[in-house]
């Protein structure tokens, strides 16, 4: 795999997210999962990918992620600010 571009950390509550972001395509693997798998409801799926909709950036980066502790809640919205601290550090 090639090398990322940036690593960042989200957290929330007591869930721990390790974010990592590549040149890409837009695909997002969550604990070696896709991310409709990862999460049922599609609120969640919504609100993870809000940071890369908001800045125009669907389809330019691949996603993959560490998530640890806590419940879906907690993981979704450490997701969503790893994903958005990843796309500040490149920009």
């Amino acid at each position: 795999m090639p090398k990322p571009l940036t690593q960042t950390v989200g957290r929330r509550k007591s869930s721990v997210v390790q974010v990592r972001l590549y040149e890409g395509t837009g695909e997002m693997k969550l604990n070696g999962r896709s991310l409709d798998n990862y999460f049922p409801s599609m609120a969640q799926r919504l609100r993870v990918l809000e940071p890369i909709r908001s800045s125009g950036l669907e389809g330019r980066y691949d996603i993959t992620a560490k998530l640890e502790g806590g419940g879906l809640t907690g993981q979704t919205d450490a997701l969503r600010l790893g994903i958005a601290r990843a796309l500040v550090e490149i920009n």
